[in-house]
């Protein structure tokens, strides 16, 4: 079926999955709380993160910032080390930034209702209808991945999910599927049924409660749903990064806005349109300014790790350890020295923090 609009395909599934979650559903930690708060923190660390990695990071968090309070008085870089090793890095940001305007402009108290948590930075429609619906009670369907499989099958949609008009009517048919009197419920019926039963891939339809009316299963099209649009050209790049040591000091710098990481530190960075070598990099311009006045430099060692994939990115990054005789004025310009042994302290990319794991472990 291309069209949502034809009613007579269109059945409601509320009763048999909010049947389905009193008996099946997961026991998370913040499915145990009506604390807006604490429900937004986990809706946050649950964007692009799976279940299991993001429970640890929720506990992690919310027992360094039980209330939105301390959350807000927290300093940027806390909340980035706390944070290290979950990526997408603008959601700690807008962490932050969303706690601080809560305690300033509604008093440090939690807004439950829609339209005000969609004022607060890094809160979009999905998560302020989670958070609203299931802190609230306000009749909101949340709309993420797992509400887009399980409408596209069950109704066996062939409109691709991921346009504009595609948004836009099944934002429609969820809010229809909704279950007024139960909206929270509902909803964290929908997201576990999504992520454990109708899942993207094997889902367990013989598990399925709805498995007897679903079209897509009667059509043997589970697999071709939801459609999807064209696909996002992914972009290479070539990080080379200069882990450069000298009396017991490293180099770092932060990373400014305008591109991956920002805010994260990292050793200095040359990036080049393609792979290269130490000799080749030498020559560099921002080498030879760097260890101009550096004294003797010597190649530790090289580092070369396993494409980084991101959304829209494939890093391909070598880490050269090198030791100078002293830090150039060129690099102390530049560049933070730090204790070597202190590098914890600094909150660095998942890349960043491979290699230094790797580092410990002898590679």
């Amino acid at each position: 079926m291309n069209r949502i609009s034809d009613d007579s395909s269109l059945f409601p599934i509320a009763p048999a999955l909010v049947e389905w979650y009193a008996l099946r559903g997961r026991d998370l930690p913040w499915r145990r709380t009506r604390d807006p708060y604490l429900i937004w923190l986990s809706e946050i660390i649950l964007q692009q993160t799976r279940v299991r990695q993001g429970t640890a990071y929720f506990e992690r968090l919310a027992a360094r910032f039980p209330d939105v309070t301390s959350l807000a008085s927290a300093t940027e870089d806390e909340v980035l080390r706390l944070w290290q090793g979950l990526g997408y890095y603008s959601r700690a940001r807008n962490l932050r930034a969303a706690a601080r305007e809560v305690v300033a402009r509604f008093g440090g108290r939690f807004p439950v209702r829609y339209d005000e948590l969609r004022t607060l930075p890094g809160v979009g429609d999905y998560t302020a209808a989670a958070v609203a619906s299931i802190a609230g009670g306000e009749p909101r369907a949340a709309v993420d991945g797992n509400a887009l499989r399980v409408l596209a099958r069950v109704f066996d949609l062939d409109l691709p999910v991921d346009t504009a008009a595609g948004r836009r009517a099944f934002a429609e048919l969820a809010q229809q599927q909704l279950d007024a009197e139960r909206p929270g419920v509902y909803n964290q019926a929908v997201m576990d049924f999504g992520a454990t039963v109708c899942t993207p891939r094997q889902p367990a339809c013989a598990e399925c409660p709805l498995s007897g009316r679903c079209l897509a299963l009667g059509a043997g099209t589970v697999g071709q749903r939801p459609v999807k649009g064209g696909r996002t050209k992914v972009r290479d790049r070539w990080f080379h990064y200069l882990h450069v040591c000298s009396n017991e000091r490293t180099l770092l710098r932060r990373r400014g806005a305008g591109d991956i990481w920002q805010g994260l530190y990292e050793f200095p960075l040359i990036e080049r349109e393609g792979a290269t070598d130490y000799a080749d990099l030498c020559g560099d311009a921002c080498f030879t300014e760097w260890f101009a006045g550096a004294g003797t430099v010597r190649l530790l060692g090289t580092s070369v790790l396993p494409p980084h994939q991101l959304s829209h990115q494939t890093i391909h990054a070598v880490f050269y350890r090198i030791e100078a005789e002293r830090f150039s004025a060129e690099l102390l310009r530049d560049f933070l020295p730090v204790a070597a042994d202190s590098l914890g302290d600094y909150a660095v990319s998942r890349l960043t923090e491979r290699y230094l794991l790797g580092l410990q472990k002898g590679w």
